[in-house]
């Protein structure tokens, strides 16, 4: 199928099917005309790709993931496992800054009456400036 059939089948832009084959993410084999075709194995890889996006894994992640399945003999599930492990502790990390956020926000919301007064009483406004960065 060519590049515009495999996007309107997958729902991905062209735009992201073309940063993904030079990314080295996708291979497409180029016609005679110079278009872009894709088997059913690009499709299946397209698919692979599109469920580690879901989950959040970078690009780099994905590509060292696709490089495990392509040479799946070559490799263990302990290399897999490492991969996914890596990108859990990330995970575990951003949930704990969300919810340091959600602490600071609530706290914030819960002090301030939200009332008609003029928002230079505002005790929000004063909180986020002496509020400390969490990053």
């Amino acid at each position: 199928m060519k590049i515009g059939e495999l996007a309107q089948a997958t729902g991905v832009t062209v735009d992201t099917l073309r940063f993904w084959e030079k990314q080295g993410l996708l291979e497409a084999k180029r016609g005679d005309n110079g278009y872009r075709y894709y088997d059913d194995s690009s499709l299946s890889t397209l698919h692979f790709i599109l469920s580690m996006k879901s989950l959040g894994f970078s690009l780099e992640d994905i590509r060292e993931l696709l490089d495990i399945r392509v040479d799946i003999d070559s490799h263990t599930c302990g290399e897999v496992k490492s991969v996914v492990d890596a990108h859990l502790q990330q995970v575990e990390l951003r949930l704990a800054q969300l919810q340091q956020i959600h602490r600071a926000l609530s706290a914030m919301s819960s002090a301030c009456q939200g009332g008609q007064e003029g928002a230079n009483n505002c005790s929000i406004l004063e909180a986020l400036d002496n509020q400390p960065s969490l990053s």
